[in-house]
C-alpha cells in the first residue's frame, strides 16, 4: 500500500371664496367648498418631504415584483452526512453519487495547486453546461510513487446528465467510489497531512485490515493553500 497526499409629485389644491353683500347689511359668507381636483394624484406618487401641506399617499407594492435579494445556494454536502470524530476512526458506508471527473497527475510538492486547478476546471465546465454541483470536492489517489501521483478529481452533481455526455478534453461523468470505508479525519494544513496518513497506516496494521490500493480525500473546507491551518479533510480507506 502506498500512501498518497495528497432602489410626481404633481398637483396643488385651490380654494375659492365668494364675497358679495350690501354695504349696510353684510350677509354671512357661505362656507367655501373646495372644487373637485381636476388632476388627482396618481397612487404611485410619493409625498414631498419639503411641503407638509400635501398628505402622504401610500405607494402600493407592484404585484409580481422580483425579490431584491437572491437566496443563498444550498451548502455542499459531504459523502456521509454525519461528521466524523476528530480523534477517532469510524466505519461508514459511501454512497455512489454521480460526479464530474477529471484525471490528472502531479508531483507531491505540486499537489495543492494541481488539485485546486482541476476542481476549478470542473466547476467552470459544469457552470457552462448548466449542471448543478452538490457535493464537496474529492480526490481519488490511484497510482503513487516517490515522485508524484495520479488522481481523479471529482465533484458530485445533483443528477447524471441524460443523455450522458461523451468525454470532453479529459472531463467525463461517472460515480464516486462507494461501499464500506474507514474514515480518518484530518484537521490542519495540507503540509501536515503526512502525519494523518502515518496514523492511518498504523491503525490498519494494528487491526490487520487490508485495504484497496487507493485513498480518497474529501475536502470539507476549500483547498486553497497548503499552509491553511483551518483545512478540514476526510480521508477514506476502502477495505478489501
Amino acid at each position: 500500500m502506498t500512501r498518497p497526499r495528497p432602489t410626481l409629485l404633481a398637483g396643488c389644491l385651490a380654494l375659492s371664496v365668494a364675497c358679495a353683500a350690501p354695504v349696510h347689511a353684510q350677509a354671512p359668507a357661505a362656507t367655501p367648498q373646495p372644487p373637485a381636483a381636476t388632476n388627482p394624484l396618481p397612487t404611485t406618487t410619493n409625498p414631498d418631504p419639503k411641503n407638509p401641506a400635501i398628505p402622504d399617499i401610500p405607494v402600493p407594492a407592484q404585484a409580481g415584483a422580483a425579490p431584491s435579494a437572491t437566496p443563498p445556494a444550498a451548502p455542499r454536502q459531504t459523502l456521509v452526512a454525519t461528521p466524523g470524530d476528530a480523534n477517532d476512526v469510524d466505519e461508514v458506508s459511501l454512497p455512489a453519487k454521480p460526479a464530474a471527473i477529471l484525471a490528472g497527475r502531479a508531483k507531491w510538492e505540486e499537489a495543492v495547486p494541481s488539485l485546486k486547478a482541476a476542481f476549478q476546471r470542473i466547476e467552470a465546465d459544469l457552470a457552462k453546461a448548466g449542471i448543478q454541483p452538490v457535493g464537496r470536492p474529492i480526490a481519488v489517489f490511484a497510482k503513487t510513487d516517490d515522485d508524484g501521483f495520479q488522481y481523479d478529481a471529482m465533484i458530485p452533481i445533483a443528477a447524471m446528465p441524460d443523455p450522458k455526455p461523451a468525454e470532453s478534453d479529459g472531463l467525463r461523468f461517472g460515480t464516486t467510489p462507494s461501499g464500506r470505508a474507514l474514515r480518518f479525519p484530518h484537521k490542519g494544513s495540507y503540509d501536515e497531512i503526512d502525519g494523518t496518513y502515518e496514523t492511518l497506516t498504523a491503525y490498519l496494521d494494528a487491526k490487520d485490515v487490508v485495504v484497496q490500493d487507493k485513498f480518497i480525500e474529501e475536502y470539507v473546507t476549500d483547498l486553497n493553500d497548503k499552509a491553511d491551518e483551518k483545512l478540514d479533510v476526510n480521508i477514506y480507506a476502502l477495505p478489501k
